[in-house]
């Protein structure tokens, strides 16, 4: 049987010299996704839509990451 998880505190770790964590935002539709840019690349990896602010706490509560350092890319 499948399971489904809970939301909750992950404390999910990243590599914080490599990655920056970001909010990629659409100037159209006004979309947001928080995920970490790559320094190295540029890459983004997108791990979560944000459709408000508790979406916005709960990743920064699960990576452990602080309003002042998420960026927004447009």
């Amino acid at each position: 049987m499948w399971k489904r998880k809970k939301n909750g505190n992950l404390n999910i770790s990243y590599d914080k010299t490599d990655k920056k964590p970001v909010i990629r935002a659409s100037i159209c539709t006004g979309e947001k996704v928080a995920g970490f840019r790559d320094e190295k690349t540029g890459r983004i990896e997108e791990l979560m839509l944000i459709t408000g602010e508790k979406d916005l706490q709960n990743f920064m509560a699960s990576y452990g990451v602080k309003e002042d350092e998420i960026e927004t890319v447009w």
